[in-house]
């Protein structure tokens, strides 16, 4: 599990090519600090297990069904990525709760500035929708932000300083793709409501 309160903002070191899958190493001293074999680390907000691991980078192996169903396989070497280990049991609960699990991919919109703080507006999956509240909680590459406005096809949010300066939303440009992972609770409600109330 993870809370999606950005810890380091990485870079991608390597990309192997693997058939149906791809080896990509990572830098990023601070989430290798206590790294161990088989640890889960996000990724632009994608959970993923450590194969390999030094002082400054790790390794992991992503799957088709990741490559498929995020912007994992659009990265370039030298690509920023947001990163986040999984939340020690003793940990500060700083955002909602984020499995890592990536529902979809959106792109960003538009980018509106003021003077402390930007709105980003970002278009998501039709299927997604139902779960997107004002004022609900939406992981984007990771990152856990508070929805300011729904719309048909797009959402908004609202990214303060340390947001814009500490994760990769700070520069992604209308047109960039987006890890977009809805909040778990608002899944289980659907499912409540669609079943009648029965599980």
């Amino acid at each position: 599990m993870f809370t999606g309160i950005v810890e380091e903002l990485g870079s991608v070191a390597g990309i192997e090519e693997q058939d149906d899958a791809i080896r990509l190493t990572v830098r990023g001293p601070l989430v290798v600090s206590d790294a161990a074999h088989g640890d889960s680390i996000a990724v632009n907000g994608c959970c993923l297990t450590v194969t390999d691991h030094d002082t400054e980078s790790f390794t992991v192996d992503v799957m088709k069904e990741s490559l498929d169903k995020t912007s994992l396989g659009a990265l370039a070497v030298g690509d920023p990525v947001n990163l986040e280990r999984a939340m020690r049991a003793d940990g500060r609960f700083g955002g909602h709760i984020v499995q890592g699990h990536v529902d979809g991919t959106g792109e960003v919109r538009a980018r509106t500035p003021s003077e402390h703080w930007e709105v980003v507006e970002i278009a998501f999956p039709a299927d997604l929708g139902r779960y997107l509240v004002p004022k609900g909680s939406i992981t984007v590459d990771g990152t856990s932000l508070t929805v300011v406005d729904v719309g048909p096809d797009s959402f908004t949010v609202s990214l303060i300083p340390t947001t814009l300066d500490a994760t990769t939303l700070g520069t992604k440009q209308p047109g960039a793709p987006v890890n977009l992972e809805v909040d778990v609770l608002a899944k289980y409600v659907q499912r409540m409501l669609a079943s009648g109330g029965e599980v």
